[in-house]
């Protein structure tokens, strides 16, 4: 299989030069150890390190297995010899050199744990996520929709000169953005997805959290992504299986330390009370996703209860990894009152509001603009800078003045 670019790259090996370390998190499987790896070549020696094998007496002896290690070096896997973080911060401190070390983990609850008390300012983190589809048309060097929409760069012209895609939404949903099945016959990924997921819970999970009943813990792990694209009650999601409400926030957190899940907080500027405050889930991939809810064909996305659920799941990672891109994470949120008047995502960028709606529809028209008056009516005093309804048309239709439709594959 040849290398896809990822749109990371520039900024870890910037990052490189301005820290003495450099972190790269991510899912497991998601391609960390390659992007890593295929940045830096020959000139870094890679050790990967395992649970049940103490590499080098790494976790042993530490401070002679540092010793006698040169740098620069990537220590993939750092969360099975975290025994090293601390005699990693004593040489940085010590010597002042940048790009030294480079560490990868695919378990937030321990290395992020770690790496905060030990190399707190010393190390740059970055999350991989899944591929984009950027990333797998090979055109990360193209501007993407997104930063030019957030500049107001965007014409109605320019969007009818882009090209779409030679594949369906279905068959990109259900592929996902794992690079070990980009090359895989369709009739392979259920064996694929039943590998990852008996690994990711027998060793990933039972490694970060003392969960006594694996199987539980599986069924709760379906479950959660039958919900994605939802906000998350976890009062109702803990009564489905017998547990607590704790247990089900406690296992939620492991699903996002793992990175198989993300979550965007609810918008507010201490609003009203009718303004809901949960939470709204997204699993992280979906493939992986459609692997869950047994779909085994992209075909059979069409007919299932959850496709508006995929759609929308899709978009919202589509829309994370571009705004990862340009280091804007964390400014993306949902809105939805009592009423159930909702706006899927609303991106704050340089004190302004950008509005999207997300919709499995080929006609959009002003009914599904509907959450964007609801939300200026609740938040009058905010700069609504422009609105979007990112749907399944083939072509970009302008709502009104201040709303755009495009279809998915622009952004």
């Amino acid at each position: 299989m040849h290398y896809h670019n990822r749109f990371l790259e520039k900024r870890f090996s910037r990052l490189l030069q301005h820290f003495p370390a450099v972190v790269v998190t991510g899912a497991r499987q998601v391609g960390k150890t390659t992007m890593i790896e295929h940045c830096t070549g020959d000139m870094v020696k890679t050790i990967t390190f395992d649970p049940a094998i103490d590499i080098g007496n790494a976790r042993a002896e530490p401070e002679y297995f540092l010793q006698n290690t040169p740098t620069p070096v990537f220590l993939d896997e750092i969360q099975y010899a975290p025994e090293l973080l601390g005699p990693i911060k004593r040489i940085v401190d010590k010597t002042k050199q940048n790009g030294r070390y480079i560490l990868s983990g695919s378990q937030n609850l321990s290395v992020m744990k770690d790496i905060a008390e030990s190399l707190a300012g010393r190390a740059a983190v970055l999350n991989l996520m899944g591929m984009s589809q950027r990333e797998l048309d090979r055109a990360i060097d193209k501007p993407s929709f997104l930063h030019t929409w957030l500049r107001n760069e965007t014409s109605d012209a320019d969007l009818l000169g882009r090209p779409a895609p030679h594949d369906t939404f279905v068959n990109r949903a259900f592929m996902g953005g794992y690079p070990g099945v980009i090359a895989m016959p369709p009739d392979l990924l259920s064996d694929y997805w039943a590998s990852y997921t008996r690994t990711y819970i027998e060793r990933d999970v039972r490694r970060v959290a003392d969960i006594s009943n694996l199987q539980r813990f599986s069924r709760f792990f379906k479950l959660l992504a039958a919900l994605s694209a939802c906000e998350i009650n976890h009062n109702q999601l803990g009564r489905e299986l017998s547990i607590d409400r704790n247990t089900a926030l406690a296992w939620t957190e492991i699903a996002r330390a793992t990175y198989q899940w993300y979550s965007l907080p609810a918008f507010s500027r201490n609003p009203a009370k009718k303004i809901a405050r949960k939470e709204k889930g997204f699993f992280a991939d979906t493939g992986f996703l459609c692997y869950l809810l047994a779909i085994n064909s992209p075909l059979a996305i069409l007919s299932h209860p959850n496709h508006g659920a995929i759609f929308e799941t899709f978009v919202v990672l589509e829309i994370l990894k571009s705004l990862q891109e340009i280091g804007l994470r964390e400014n993306l949120y949902h809105f939805r009152t009592y009423g159930g008047a909702e706006v899927d995502c609303v991106i704050e960028h340089d004190g302004r509001l950008y509005l999207i709606e997300i919709k499995a529809t080929t006609q959009p028209g002003k009914k599904h603009a509907k959450g964007f008056q609801s939300f200026r009516d609740v938040f009058p005093r905010e700069h609504v800078a422009a609105e979007l309804i990112i749907c399944a048309i083939e072509e970009p239709l302008r709502i009104s003045e201040s709303c755009l439709a495009v279809p998915w594959w622009v952004v």
